[in-house]
Parts: structure tokens; C-alpha cells; sequence
């Protein structure tokens, strides 16, 4: 099998800049791929054959590193595709073959190529969040390829219809599908505006619309069970209840948001944060019942946040968070069965269980909008109408029962 070497060849000339370039070795056969990455050589690690970040370094340069590991990382991953394509064939081939694939890639622009590129770009604006959803729908569209790159001008409706039918076959629900859709028509168009593709609308018989689904609302007596739980023998499901409860009493908080919540934001008495999704300032009132949480973990808690969701500062934020908010939802899974709740619980349904109960408890609409940070009263009409249908139901059952 081939193998892939990156290499740094430093300047002739002091203090400039060198050039990466690549090895593709197979049956002892070495054939190097130019590329125009410029680094100095204090930024490269020729032990680990990576870059390396010299401090201190200016944002701009940093961001500049940051976006040429990142196309040297789908470089890299491309040639191994192509490699692996090779492999699979079980036909006899060379270096120059595997060169000439990934340079006819490079100068006839491909979709995969094309799209993490606009993910570096948004990594760059830090626009994280967009990334990471750009990233799942490229990783689910390579799956649906087999890891074989497709060209910007061979994306054609057949070749959507086929991929949507795959996620059906998969079990992707309807909006997911939409969803993943959604981002690669946003991607082609980009493509199109670029004048790298002629426009052939290969997702018009695709479906990118979104189904209105029902949000369960979690009652207050199913949240009086969850807090009465005994749970000292499972401390994994004693940290999801927690970080639940702490969630519900905050007026329905974010988990992104309980997750960079700082100390220093508690001050006076009062819980004074900005929600990240609409960078609006909130202000909750300390309760005692959030007290309680945030005390027991304080002897975990050894960074600037408030809750032990993010702590270890040496690991990156973004996916401490990430991990955290899988382990909770799957423990609270656990929790629902133990109490019999008929309904998946999330950290989501504290969010929907505050609206809810607020509603039933006829608090006006204006206070619960301004709870929930919602930009109007209009967003929390429409937010509460997608709630639970319990009322609705009832209501048709005492008809019925007339009958």
C-alpha cells in the first residue's frame, strides 16, 4: 500500500519563506506534489512533520497557519482516499497514477474540496457552530460516496436523489435529510456564484422543505419525580439531573450557555449572562436550589466556569462541550425510563418544560418571552404553539366521552 509524507523544504535565502510539499511513496517509488503553502522554518516541527505555532504570534498569522494545516489535513485525507480507491480496484498501479488523480482533482474543482473549503473559511470568521454543521453534512455525503470525490459540474439531480434515497435507507428522519440538503445547495450556489459551475438545480427533486414537529413539554410533575430521584450510586445520572435542573431553574437555559457560564458572572446575588445564539444579556436572580448545584461540584471546578462542563484548559473548549452534552442527553435517556416518561428527555425539554409550565401558570407572554430571551413576543407565540398538545387533546377526549 502507498503511503503519504509531508515535508517542509526551508529557503535558500535567511529569513524566508519555505515551501510544504508532499512524498507519495509506493514499491519504494517516491514522487513529491508541489504545493504554494509558504511557512518560515520556525513554523514547522520536523520531528512531528506538522506545523507548529511559535509564540507569541499575531491573530492575523495565526489564522493564516491555522488555514494551511487545514488544507494540509484534506490533502492528505484526499490522497489517502485516493489510495484506498486504488487498493480496492486490486489493480496494479504507480505513484504517478496517484498523483495525476489528485492533481486532476485540484484543477477540476471538486465538491468535497470546494466545501471544506468554505468550512476553513468559517472556522476563520469563527463562525464555529456553521462549521461543524458544514463538516457533518460533508462526512455524511462522503459516507454516501464511499470516500470517492465528485466534481463540482457531475452534481446532478440523479446524484442527489440517490443520496437522499441512501439517508432513507439509513433511517435519517425527514428533517435531517432536509437539512443536509439545505447545506449542500447553499455550497453549490456558492459555487455557481463563483462561476466554477453552471447552474443546473440538482436539488429541485429533492426535499429541503422542514416538517413541523411536536415538542413534548415535560410536566412539572415529571420534573418534581426527576429531582426526587435517588441516584448516589449512579453519579453520571446524578450529573445529567443536575445540569438539567440547573437548566430548568434558569428559566430554561441553554446547554451551550450553561457550559461557558463564568464565575465572575455571578455577582450580588444575581446570574448575569449573554445567550451565544443571540448574544442578548440575560439576568436570572440567585435561587437557593442553584446554589445547591453549583456547591457540590466546586471542589471539580478549578477553571473560570461556573459548572464542570468544561474542565480541562489544555483540551479544546469546543469539544469538551460537545462530548458533555452527549453523555447528559444519553443519561437523561436513562432517567426517562427510570421514572416512565413517555417521551425522549433532552436537555432541550428543560428549555420546553419552563415555557410550558410558565403558560399553564398564566404568566403573561411579554415575561416569559423576556425569560426565555426571545427577540419578541411573536417568537414565544410561535414557540409555545409548537409545544405539547396536551391542552387540545383533553379537550377532544371529554367531547368524545360524550358520545
Amino acid at each position: 500500500m502507498a503511503s503519504v509524507r509531508v515535508k517542509f523544504r526551508p529557503s535558500s535565502v535567511s529569513g524566508k519563506e519555505g515551501n510544504i510539499y508532499y512524498q507519495v511513496i509506493h514499491n519504494r517509488v517516491v514522487c513529491p506534489i508541489r504545493t504554494d503553502y509558504r511557512i518560515f522554518e520556525s513554523e514547522w516541527d520536523d520531528g512531528a512533520s506538522t506545523l507548529s505555532y511559535p509564540t507569541p504570534v499575531h491573530a492575523e498569522r495565526r489564522n493564516y497557519l491555522q488555514s494551511v494545516a487545514n488544507h494540509i489535513e484534506w490533502d492528505i485525507k484526499r490522497l489517502k482516499i485516493i489510495i484506498a480507491l486504488f487498493d480496492r480496484r486490486h489493480e496494479c498501479y504507480t505513484t504517478d497514477d496517484i498523483v495525476t488523480k489528485f492533481s486532476r482533482q485540484a484543477n477540476e474543482q471538486s465538491l468535497f474540496t470546494f466545501m471544506q473549503e468554505a468550512i476553513g473559511q468559517l472556522k476563520r470568521l469563527n463562525r464555529i457552530r456553521t462549521s461543524e454543521t458544514y463538516a457533518a453534512t460533508l462526512s455524511s455525503f462522503m459516507k454516501f460516496r464511499e470516500g470517492q470525490d465528485i466534481l463540482l459540474y457531475e452534481v446532478d439531480s440523479d446524484t442527489m436523489m440517490l443520496y437522499e434515497a441512501w439517508l432513507k435507507g439509513k433511517g435519517v428522519c425527514p428533517n435531517t435529510i432536509s437539512f443536509y440538503m439545505r447545506i449542500l445547495r447553499a455550497v453549490y450556489n456558492r459555487a455557481v456564484e463563483k462561476e466554477l459551475v453552471e447552474q443546473k438545480h440538482p436539488f429541485k427533486h429533492v426535499y429541503t422543505g422542514i416538517d413541523k414537529t411536536v415538542k413534548r413539554a415535560v410536566p412539572l410533575k415529571a420534573i418534581k419525580r426527576i429531582k426526587e430521584l435517588d441516584l448516589t450510586l449512579k453519579p453520571h445520572l446524578d450529573y445529567a439531573r443536575d445540569l438539567f435542573l440547573f437548566s430548568f431553574y434558569t428559566r430554561g437555559m441553554s446547554f451551550i450557555d450553561l457550559a461557558y457560564l463564568k464565575k465572575s458572572d455571578l455577582q450580588n446575588g444575581f446570574l448575569t449572562y449573554r445567550r451565544r445564539k443571540t448574544n442578548q444579556q440575560l439576568t436570572v436572580k440567585w435561587e437557593k436550589c442553584m446554589a445547591e448545584i453549583v456547591a457540590k461540584y466546586n471542589d471539580c471546578s478549578t477553571t473560570q466556569y461556573l459548572l464542570p462542563i468544561i474542565t480541562n484548559p489544555l483540551v479544546d473548549e469546543r469539544k469538551q462541550y460537545r462530548n458533555a452534552i452527549y453523555r447528559v442527553n444519553t443519561a437523561l435517556k436513562e432517567i426517562a425510563r427510570m421514572i416512565s416518561l413517555p417521551m425522549p428527555l433532552t436537555m432541550y425539554c428543560a428549555r420546553h418544560g419552563w415555557a410550558s409550565i410558565a403558560k399553564s401558570k398564566n404568566i403573561p407572554l411579554s415575561v416569559i418571552s423576556e425569560g426565555m430571551g426571545h427577540d419578541s413576543e411573536e417568537t414565544t407565540r410561535i414557540y409555545l404553539a409548537s409545544l405539547d398538545s396536551n391542552v387540545i387533546d383533553q379537550a377532544n377526549s371529554l367531547i368524545l366521552k360524550g358520545l
